[in-house]
């Protein structure tokens, strides 16, 4: 497995004198950071290839944080957030957890209470990179099966017993036993319930990352289409 890049901090505040307080705070304490001025900056600079966290002042010229959040969530982006803001009030505080906000934050903050928080959010944010990484292990197992255990592990998980098996693909059950049990051994799963939970479970990650590209895909086209100002 390759190992896991450095997380990072994307900063988006139009003060530039918050951005160089905030790399100044966050590196303080070996944490990545970068900085873009507005979200037109970071929209174009932005990659979600490493696990981190980001960090949005709400109050922007043309895209405030929350609307910029949002299009993220729209494109299938699931980063940590935490929203910053001089000019809080309930309406906007709700808006930005509903969006999927890890914290919200006044400005002046206690600096070691947002160094608390960003901490949380990038240890969350690894979490959920390290599960995708073990999803593409198992990806890779499903890879290395051959075309005959791929035959007999679908009717695995469509329930047939290994007599149905053996009668559906001309085969004696001791070779349907063995190529289970190769399967098995290649999936690193020890009993069939575990090998259908995990299949199940892979399925399901599978689809939602195909529809998670889909929409990144379909947000750069977008964006792509839209006139230069």
């Amino acid at each position: 497995m390759s190992p896991r890049p450095e997380p990072i901090v994307h900063v988006v505040d139009d003060d530039s004198d918050m951005r160089e307080s905030l790399t100044y705070l966050l590196q303080s304490v070996g944490l990545q950071v970068r900085v873009y001025r507005d979200g037109t900056e970071f929209r174009a600079g932005y990659r979600d290839d490493h696990p981190g966290c980001l960090l949005f002042d709400v109050r922007m010229p043309e895209t405030s944080g929350l609307e910029l959040y949002e299009q993220l969530v729209a494109d299938g982006v699931r980063s940590p957030v935490i929203f910053m803001t001089a000019f809080a009030d309930v309406p906007m505080a709700v808006r930005a957890l509903k969006s999927g906000a890890v914290e919200f934050l006044e400005k002046p903050f206690n600096r070691q209470d947002l160094l608390d928080r960003v901490q949380h959010a990038v240890a969350v944010d690894i979490e959920r990179y390290d599960r995708g990484l073990q999803w593409d292990l198992v990806g890779r197992r499903l890879d290395e099966l051959t075309a005959r255990e791929r035959e007999v592990l679908d009717m695995v998980l469509a329930g047939f017993p290994n007599k149905t098996i053996a009668a559906r693909l001309e085969l004696s059950e001791r070779a349907v036993e063995l190529r289970r049990a190769s399967l098995m051994r290649k999936m690193q799963v020890t009993a069939t319930v575990e090998l259908i939970r995990l299949i199940t479970q892979y399925q399901l990650i599978s689809e939602s990352r195909m529809s998670r590209k889909m929409k990144e895909s379909s947000g750069s086209l977008r964006r792509s289409n839209l006139p230069d100002r």
